[in-house]
């Protein structure tokens, strides 16, 4: 799920922020009847006939691999190439649209090469296209991979190089403050839901051709035309975050032709909880999450002056909070960019330490390091494209992928509730995903992900205390993918554990893909190290 701040940008997966994160309530929706069951399988037949039609046409066309446009900003020797695939796979003769692919080879000998390893980073939003850079920057995590695999990244349809979309005007997109998450009062509502259906209004005006095919299953079927176009039999996959959900669809859909499969960090792939469900579940994990870094942070007063107990440290974030609804900091600061930046920090341990020590030096009377880290830079004009193009996919992706509550009363209701006991993300991740409630374009019952014939053992990392994803996602996806091994990195919860320096999972995960071997039974791992002050 995406990163979902609306962050600064420097430079993106998604608003970021979201990381970084919605749909059915089980038992909402009556069975289907024998018709449409049958129109449905109808459709779900045309569209396998176009998935068919369009590898084959990629494999014989393949990729015309060229250096990297400048502005991809990917060094040489990674090479860059589009894939053609259908807008609908119900009319694969139909319109076109292309996906920006990139690669490096393997670094090992031509006996060593096992094929290509494709990457999905998450979002929906997320660009795959910085992977191969794992390989030019020399991340030892990965060395013993890229001397067997080459690094495959690539733009999902709508993201970046691949068809992009928008909602609104970046530069409007970012723009700050904006209002508080935390309604006060019926009005503060009312001019929320404004806002949400304001925004899935525009995203009909300016990409309402994409909105309809903007589903992870359809992603999932251009992941296997490009592992066609590739020249691939079968595919090699790493997925974290939203990533995983991209895997687990992509099993259901294609399960003979996976080689390997690693996925990290799991979406709950189950119908009642894609994506409503989810988004709520998320709500709570965050806030342990967040407790957990505040007890860090007391943990370390000694460095970072906020207080020697949790609740002192949420005592300084509460006033900071209070300070900035009363009077945006810097003019552009105010409590919804707080959360955007320090949100972070239950994500990413490696957050822990510059969002801390951003607080402590506001604390000090330091107003300035905080403008910089929590506003917007409106002079960064690419990376507020970049934003608002992730924000644009993660919410016509999470629309479309499933069918959303309609009825206001029950948006109100859920998250009041969680809000109670939950009140860090709640909010502002309801307002987030509100434009689902009036969405203008088909939404779809999500699919019944499970294992097909020919799926070998997927191999699923996560951490134990996973804000964006919680733990529960990666159970319920290993009881559906029969085979499959789950490495549980227990007492963490920093979200893509494949990118840390945990020596259990890093040497589980080389020996995966380099052999194809699982433990013979589940496997917990002791955490990683925590971040040091």
């Amino acid at each position: 799920m995406r990163d979902k701040r609306p962050k600064r940008r420097t430079a993106a997966l998604g608003s970021a922020g979201a990381l970084v994160t919605a749909t059915l309530i089980s038992g909402v929706l009556a069975a289907p009847t024998a018709s449409a069951s049958a129109e449905s399988r109808h459709g779900e037949d045309r569209e396998a006939r176009g998935v068919a039609i369009a590898a084959d046409r990629a494999a014989r066309t393949g990729i015309d691999w060229q250096d990297c446009p400048p502005d991809w900003g990917l060094e040489k020797p990674i090479r860059c190439g589009y894939v053609t695939v259908p807008l609908d796979y119900a009319e694969p003769y139909g319109k076109q649209i292309r996906i920006a692919v990139d690669r490096i080879g393997n670094t090992g000998t031509k006996e060593e090469r096992q094929g290509a390893l494709v990457y999905n980073p998450g979002g929906p939003g997320g660009s795959g296209l910085r992977f191969p850079r794992r390989v030019t920057t020399a991340n030892p995590l990965w060395a013993k991979t890229a001397e067997a695999y080459d690094f495959v990244g690539f733009d999902p349809r709508g993201v970046g190089k691949s068809a992009p979309i928008s909602c609104v005007d970046p530069q409007e997109f970012v723009k700050a403050p904006k209002p508080d998450p935390v309604p006060d009062s019926e009005a503060d509502k009312r001019a929320q839901r404004k806002l949400a259906r304001e925004y899935a209004e525009g995203c009909q005006e300016r990409s309402g051709a994409m909105l309809p095919h903007m589903t992870t299953p359809n992603t999932a079927r251009d992941l296997d035309v490009v592992r066609a176009a590739l020249g691939e039999r079968k595919l090699n996959f790493l997925g974290v975050s939203y990533g995983t959900y991209l895997g687990a669809v992509y099993g259901t859909l294609f399960p003979g032709h996976v080689r390997r499969m690693v996925v990290d960090s799991v979406v709950d792939p189950s119908r009642e909880k894609i994506w409503y469900q989810a988004n709520l579940d998320q709500d709570v994990a965050f806030e342990t999450r967040w407790r957990d870094w505040q007890d860090w942070v007391a943990q370390n007063d000694a460095t970072f002056h906020l207080g020697d107990t949790r609740a002192e440290v949420q005592a300084e974030w509460l006033e900071l909070r209070a300070t900035a609804k009363k009077e945006p900091i810097g003019g552009v600061v105010g409590p919804a960019e707080l959360v955007g930046f320090f949100q972070s920090a239950p994500y990413y341990d490696s957050s822990w330490v510059p969002v801390a020590t951003v607080f402590s030096a506001y604390v000090a009377g330091d107003t300035q390091a905080l403008v910089d880290a929590a506003a917007p830079d409106l002079s960064d004009t690419a990376g507020n494209a970049a934003s608002e193009n992730g924000n644009a996919v993660y919410t016509a992706v999470e629309c479309a992928d499933a069918k959303w509550p309609t009825s206001w009363r029950k948006w109100d209701r859920d998250n009041t509730r969680l809000h109670r006991d939950h009140p860090f993300l709640t909010w502002s991740n309801a307002w987030l995903n509100l434009p689902c409630a009036t969405w203008p374009a088909k939404q779809n019952t999500p699919l019944d992900v499970r294992t097909g014939k020919g799926l070998p053992p997927v191999l699923i990392v996560q951490s134990e205390r996973d804000a964006a994803t919680p733990y529960g996602g990666a159970v319920e996806l290993h009881q559906r993918f029969k085979g499959s091994r789950l490495i549980t990195e227990k007492g963490a919860g920093s979200h893509g554990v494949t990118g840390l320096v945990n020596p259990c999972v890093n040497d589980r995960v080389d020996a995966y893909l380099l052999t194809g071997k699982v433990d013979t039974r589940d496997v917990t791992c002791r955490p990683h190290a925590l971040p040091k002050p």
